[in-house]
């Protein structure tokens, strides 16, 4: 059995988990909402309404996507290994770099058909709504929600082979959740006001926004992605949004999201197979 094989194995599980598909269905449901608000509420400042709802899109992605993935892949491993099922895939001809990559595939193909599903919507309800798609700035929201999404699916499953009890693996999850991405996203509750409160307000060291900024994209990303998505809208709409990426450092930049955005799904998956090739499975 290849990785492959234990991915077409392990699809087979992961789609009857109806709370995979509970999570994906609410996102969804969310996104018809906020496009439908768009619709009835009209545009802002003369913006294509179809960018406004994209624009809305992305923050509440930004919150609800990373549940999607982490509920999709934190018991992957754990699970088996609780359950004492790893030993039998074990002992077919694989090895554990192939199970946790075949994990990984697996979730990650779950993961992105439920936001497929959405953004396939999504661009239906913007033709039949706004009358318009624009459809680079929509491919390249979905591409950029995608990787966010399969960072996050990489990071469960590193969770999840460093771990050997659902109860560890929940937990895992559930603190990387709470601190990467609702610590993130709550303004003055956020890592990065408590870093701009130590560093500036107690300490008076002027720190700038945008070193804030770069902190918190390495160590979140929910904030990768978040810089990453400038790089899809028009700069006419980002200078309505007060964001001119022309007056940022080079290190905040979209660009720059991108790259941490890529290295927060290699990372994870390096040191998950890593953890699990040392790991006692007894």
């Amino acid at each position: 059995m290849s990785a492959f094989g234990v991915m077409r194995k392990d699809i087979l599980d992961v789609r009857r988990a109806k709370i995979v598909w509970f999570v994906g269905l609410l996102f969804t449901l969310v996104t018809v909402l906020f496009f439908y608000q768009i619709n009835v509420s009209g545009g802002f400042r003369g913006l294509p309404e179809v960018l406004l709802a994209l624009w809305n899109l992305v923050f509440i992605g930004a919150l609800f996507i990373p549940a999607i993935a982490l509920v999709a892949a934190y018991l992957s491993i754990a699970g088996e290994r609780e359950s004492g099922s790893i030993k039998f895939l074990l002992s077919t001809p694989i090895n554990r770099r192939e199970l946790v990559l075949g994990k990984f595939l697996s979730r990650t193909s779950v993961v992105s058909a439920s936001l497929l599903v959405a953004f396939v919507i999504a661009a239906g309800l913007s033709v039949v709504w706004f009358d318009e798609l624009r459809l680079g700035t929509f491919v390249a929201v979905a591409a950029l929600t995608t990787l966010y999404a399969l960072a996050y699916v990489a990071v469960a499953i590193a969770i999840s082979a460093s771990t050997s009890s659902r109860s560890r693996a929940m937990g895992g999850a559930l603190g990387f959740y709470f601190v990467t991405n609702l610590l993130v996203i709550f303004g003055d509750l956020s890592i990065r006001g408590l870093l701009d409160y130590v560093l500036n307000d107690l300490l008076n060291a002027g720190v700038g926004q945008d070193p804030l900024t770069f902190i918190t994209m390495v160590i979140s990303p929910t904030q990768s992605y978040l810089s990453s998505v400038l790089l899809a809208f028009p700069d006419n709409f980002l200078t309505v949004q007060r964001l001119n990426p022309e007056e940022m450092a080079w290190y905040v930049r979209g660009e720059m999201g991108l790259a941490l955005l890529a290295a927060w799904l290699v990372i994870p998956l390096l040191i998950g197979i890593w953890r699990f090739d040392r790991a006692n499975i007894g």
